[in-house]
């Protein structure tokens, strides 16, 4: 098998993975098997909310929808949809239209009278995308607390237990500021797949029981899943699938390593959410070609093994690209500097390692997968 061949299978499985749990297909699978009444509102936030957004108009079109979700992640066909109002704002460190989604959610929701029902669809970036600040904070605040927190490579549980302080609509208060009742339908990029966590609790419930219900349809495991299906019917041998991706890119790395080199022929696969300190000024790149750069190093001189590792949204950091895709043949001692000064996307583009796939509207955290022949 060649290098081409092994990359060529890895993205199979990464898409099939994606595909699984893709914000359209996630919604109108559940709406098939799950009978909700109809909505008066459709309120979509996060980055696989235009996905989302079209899967319950599939189900309820025509129905007055808004969609807040990251710049160039919603569809032509969904601005162009007749009482469809998109908001693209900024992630990971939040802008001007971040403030005018939150607003624009918040105004909906508080307007909301007790016999409407509103749908809110929930997924990964909320956090950053939308946000109704409380009095005396403003978005220089906000970014300074974003980026701060970024640099830091604090877990997500940790960002949001800040990011709630400052918010007229996380921790359940976007619920609980209506009257309305809340079917609320949520795609997990979190460990341990908490409502509360997810967007910072933009979609949690708790607040108003009586009122509100809240649905995971998508996670993690279901693409891991898939991905190790997907394996399976290449003929291929699956070693491991877990969710363990919960550490420091640099102590990730050398694990990773260690299991692949001792691995047997066939596939291992990882989930989970990385962290990774940023030093001044970083380059260009994100957690995930952070974690294959890395972990390139621990594979070097190998000639039988390929690893894949990208989030699960198409974006890695403030990036275009995915992640990395590496082999035994990738690392160069060029790239422990590029690490130092968090630049690993410069390096894995020199060596062609770069793994782009778009804008995949839905956000289940990241994934790895290895093949060893």
């Amino acid at each position: 098998m060649t290098a081409d061949h092994r990359q060529k299978q890895l993205e199979r499985m990464w898409t099939d993975a994606v595909a699984a749990v893709g914000g359209y297909s996630a919604v109108n699978n559940h709406l098939d098997t799950t009978k909700i009444a109809p909505p008066s509102r459709i309120l979509a936030v996060g980055k696989a909310a235009s996905g989302m957004a079209e899967g319950a108009l599939a189900h309820f079109p025509g129905t007055p929808t808004l969609v807040v979700t990251k710049t160039n992640h919603s569809s032509v066909a969904l601005r162009e949809c007749a009482g469809v109002t998109v908001i693209e704002s900024a992630h990971p460190v939040p802008d001007e239209n971040s403030l005018r989604g939150g607003a624009a959610l918040l105004d909906i929701a508080s307007g909301a009278t007790a016999d409407e029902h509103i749908l809110l669809l929930v997924s990964g970036g909320a956090s950053s995308l939308a946000e109704s600040l409380t009095e005396g904070a403003d978005l220089d605040t906000l970014k300074a607390l974003n980026s701060e927190m970024l640099s830091q490579g604090l877990t997500i549980g940790a960002m949001n237990a800040r990011r709630k302080n400052l918010s007229h609509i996380k921790d359940g208060k976007l619920i609980s500021a209506s009257s309305a009742r809340f079917t609320v339908l949520a795609i997990s990029d979190v460990e341990g797949d908490d409502i509360a966590t997810i967007g910072s609790g933009i979609g949690d419930p708790r607040r108003a029981p009586e009122r509100a219900n809240a649905t995971l349809i998508a996670t993690n495991r279901i693409a891991r899943d898939q991905a190790a299906h997907t394996a399976t019917a290449l003929g291929l041998t699956v070693l491991r699938n877990a969710e363990t991706l919960y550490d420091d890119v640099y102590a990730l790395a050398p694990q990773l390593g260690e299991t692949i080199r001792n691995s047997g022929p066939g596939v291992l696969i990882w989930g989970g959410e990385p962290t990774v300190v940023l030093p001044d000024n970083p380059g260009r790149g994100g957690r995930n070609q952070a974690l294959a750069l890395a972990t390139a190093e621990h594979l070097s001189g190998l000639n039988r093994v390929s690893l894949l590792v990208a989030g699960t949204d198409g974006t890695d950091g403030p990036t275009d690209a995915a992640g990395g895709l590496v082999d035994g043949d990738t690392w160069r001692e060029t790239a422990r500097d590029a690490l130092a000064r968090a630049d690993a996307g410069t390096e894995l583009a020199a060596r062609g390692a770069i793994f782009t796939s778009g804008p995949t509207n839905t956000n289940v955290m990241d994934i790895a997968i290895a093949l060893v022949e």
